[in-house]
């Protein structure tokens, strides 16, 4: 049953700050060692789209002097050349505004997108994309569409096509479609300041990565090959420029203008290497900054051989990764607490996860269901990336293991929660029984009432309980309540409840209930 919820007095408000941050500083699992591999894959990824923006300037640059020796023949490109520019510095550089405002949401107004303080922060990337109103995160997911879309347009190659549309998509896992989550929820809640930065990153570099292949499309429209020949040069495409320590390295070295009917001779370390489909792997041993270098030799049509060096710099990051409980990181016994596991670098299907001490159940691509079996014993969580096609060992994370907090009984009156105060008859007379449910503003557990006593006061005085087996009022009580003048008052106590975690309690708190 859908359940509205009462306005919550400031007073409420504040204990429910004090809560939230009494659970985070008691149970926050996020590692700073795991902030800060954050900060190696975005050093990799700005590395990447100054790498991308200058061989595209290089393009741009290409098409104004074609323009200036031969207007008639390129204009047609030229402008759609212009055009592409237009698009991509606009969704790129609106990304970078929301980068620089997530950070300076959480660090002040002094913020520093390459400097930040606060990597750890929770909220920041909520207010600025997911605030009622003030969200950025819906704008951002129609500007992807609208640049995917149109971007594709001017792609005809279907290999192309199909790698930028996989780069932009925002199509949302089987998984998140379930739990009811949106784009930029699935993106964006509940997600570190530093994860967010390197979000809209990679974001960043999707876009310079698509405006290269579209110029590239449109400088083979306009028969480009005397400049591309003339500027010969090699090129390293990677898998990826961070690795995980023990994850294959993996690289295409190609020439740009290539003849399909001759073959370019590879060389690496002054020996030349056979390589299959032009691609270079190797395994990584350990961590740090590392170059791959040499050049490729091909001969010209007039038999001439030509030679261009490459390098291609990559770093190689220690395995990491990040276990969150999505109720403030804390798991409750015999309670199903959503978790989400991610490894930076590693896809999320690729990711995979044991508990001890309890049940661990995937719902989706990141997604799992803990659920400990005892209350005080401690549980761990094993992730392990998959990508390598075997289980590897990423780290393990232990988790403090608490029982259910007690609930607090209320009478449904409608679609609002009456606990305790004044209560017109007519509202009492309608009511069914006593009810109980763990709502704090974190968590909205229902519980099972077995019991409960409501007592009254005679004329004398004397307390007269009255006992019901049961979550609903008994027929004497109902008799009893149809007699109560205004103002009197009587009290619920002694309430008995069962959660979902299987233990029966009897709940401390009482009602007082003032017949209006």
């Amino acid at each position: 049953m859908a359940i509205k919820k009462r306005p919550v007095s400031p007073r409420q408000k504040m204990i429910n700050l004090m809560y939230v941050v009494l659970m985070a500083m008691l149970a926050l699992n996020v590692s700073t060692e795991v902030l800060e591999g954050f900060s190696l894959v975005e050093e990799s990824l700005q590395r990447t789209t100054r790498n991308s923006a200058s061989e595209n300037a290089a393009i741009y640059g290409d098409f104004e002097a074609q323009m200036k020796a031969n207007p008639q023949k390129v204009k047609e490109w030229f402008d759609k050349a212009t055009t592409v520019k237009r698009m991509s510095d606009s969704l790129f550089d609106y990304a970078q505004e929301l980068k620089v405002a997530i950070v300076k949401e959480a660090d002040g107004d002094d913020g520093d997108v390459l400097n930040i303080t606060r990597k750890d922060d929770l909220e920041a990337a909520n207010q600025v994309m997911l605030a009622p109103g003030t969200g950025q995160g819906k704008k951002l997911f129609d500007a992807i569409n609208s640049f995917r879309e149109r971007i594709l347009t001017m792609v005809t190659d279907e290999r192309q096509r199909a790698i930028i549309a996989s780069n932009l998509t925002t199509t949302l896992p089987k998984g998140a479609k379930t739990m009811g989550k949106n784009w930029q929820e699935y993106m964006f809640e509940d997600m570190p300041v530093a994860a967010a930065v390197t979000l809209l990153s990679k974001l960043q570099s999707d876009v310079r990565y698509a405006e290269g292949e579209v110029l590239h499309s449109l400088v083979a429209n306009i028969d480009m090959k005397d400049i591309r020949v003339n500027k010969l040069s090699a090129f390293v495409i990677p898998n990826a420029q961070t690795i995980v320590r023990g994850d294959k390295f993996s690289a295409q070295i190609v020439m740009a203008a290539v003849d399909t009917t001759q073959k370019p001779k590879i060389y690496i370390g002054g020996r030349e290497v056979n390589l299959r489909d032009n691609t270079y792997e190797i395994v990584t041993g350990r961590t740090g900054d590392f170059n791959l270098s040499g050049y490729i030799t091909m001969q010209n049509g007039s038999g001439d051989v030509i030679r261009r060096d490459f390098s291609q710099k990559y770093t190689v990051v220690d395995p990491s990764a990040t276990v969150s409980a999505d109720l403030m990181n804390v798991l409750y016994a015999g309670y199903n607490n959503p978790i989400s596991i991610s490894i930076p670098g590693v896809p999320l299907t690729k990711v995979s996860a044991t508990m001890t001490g309890g049940t661990l159940q995937p719902t989706g691509p990141g997604k799992y269901i803990a659920r400990p079996s005892a209350v005080g014993q401690d549980v761990t969580i094993n992730v392990m990336s998959l990508q390598t096609g075997s289980a590897r060992p990423v780290g393990g994370f232990t988790f403090k293991v608490r029982k259910l907090p007690d609930p607090t009984p209320y009478i449904q009156i409608g679609d609002d929660r009456f606990r305790t105060g004044g209560l017109a008859k007519r509202s009492l007379m309608d009511a069914k029984g006593i009810k109980a449910a763990i709502d704090d503003g974190l968590l909205d557990i229902p519980f099972t009432v077995l019991g409960f006593e409501a007592v009254f006061y005679d004329n004398m005085g004397n307390a007269v309980p009255m006992v019901s087996n049961g979550d609903s009022f008994t027929q004497r009580q109902r008799d009893t309540f149809r007699r109560l003048a205004r103002n009197k008052r009587f009290y619920i106590t002694r309430i008995t409840a069962v959660g979902p975690d299987g233990i029966k309690r009897t709940l401390p708190a009482s009602m007082e209930v003032i017949v209006k």
